[in-house]
């Protein structure tokens, strides 16, 4: 009998300076991979040294998490980009987090696009393929996270990457399997009992409810919470224990069980 697993990730290193690391190091051993940010939208070069460094302290998989150029806006509003700039900019970004991780002896696991360029690679097929190449000729040997079931997905896919594919404890679903825009009322679950209900759904059935109340088909690769949410912590907590009941491990996605 198979066990079912799922990765856990959270978004880290995402201050400045005195690297306040919020909830960072609470999250750090209740998860499997951290993306971490590279300088654009979040973070600086000490910040993203002492964040890898904390990550590899907790045995967590090394991400790189590029975002647009918009440090006021945390890289959560929409820029009007081209492809060729979004490929440059992951190119530099995902560059200097593999550097920063190889300066303390580890190597970069996985690519996740950070906010608003996630957002619109999952809407614009030619800002997909742009960030899938642009990882891809980095370093082909890593994971690209891409929400799950995905047209972003298949693109990276089809550029030759292996895929994770990714679901959100926290952020309820439209129709088409796409994200609730957090402009709207209803874009976040903070009840962590919806969530629990909703996450294991998902890795159980590969099913979730969306907000018309249709089900849609996912695949649950990897799960992201949000360490800048209310109850941070407590909500990580939240779900590993109901792993633990449901017999779901919780481990970092490899390139072998992805394709396997």
């Amino acid at each position: 009998m198979t066990t079912l697993s799922i990765d856990l990730n959270c978004d880290m290193g995402e201050s400045f300076g005195a690297w306040s690391m919020g909830h960072d190091l609470e999250i750090l051993p209740l998860v499997s991979s951290a993306n971490i940010a590279c300088g654009f939208h979040a973070g600086d070069p000490g910040t993203m040294r002492k964040t890898v460094a904390a990550a590899i302290g907790n045995g967590v998989a090394l991400g790189a998490h590029p975002g647009l150029p918009d440090l006021m806006g945390f890289g959560r509003r929409n820029m009007a980009i081209t492809p060729q700039q979004a490929y440059d900019l992951v190119v530099v970004q995902v560059g200097a987090m593999a550097a920063t991780a190889a300066s303390q002896g580890a190597r970069l696991h996985h690519v996740k696009a950070h906010g608003a360029l996630y957002n619109m690679a999952v809407a614009d097929p030619s800002l997909a393929r742009a960030l899938a190449q642009a990882v891809r000729d980095v370093d082909a040997s890593l994971v690209f996270y891409a929400l799950a079931s995905s047209t972003m997905a298949q693109i990276a896919a089809d550029v030759g990457l292996t895929v994770a594919h990714e679901v959100f404890a926290d952020r309820t679903y439209q129709p088409d399997g796409s994200l609730t825009p957090r402009s709207q009322p209803n874009a976040m679950i903070e009840d962590p009992e919806v969530s629990i209900r909703q996450v294991l759904r998902m890795v159980q059935e590969g099913r979730v409810t969306a907000v018309d109340g249709s089900d849609v088909e996912v695949r649950a690769d990897t799960l992201c919470i949000h360490g800048d949410q209310p109850g941070a912590v407590v909500f990580a907590k939240t779900i590993r224990d109901a792993f633990a009941a449901a017999g779901i491990d919780v481990r970092p996605v490899t390139r072998e069980s992805l394709t396997a």
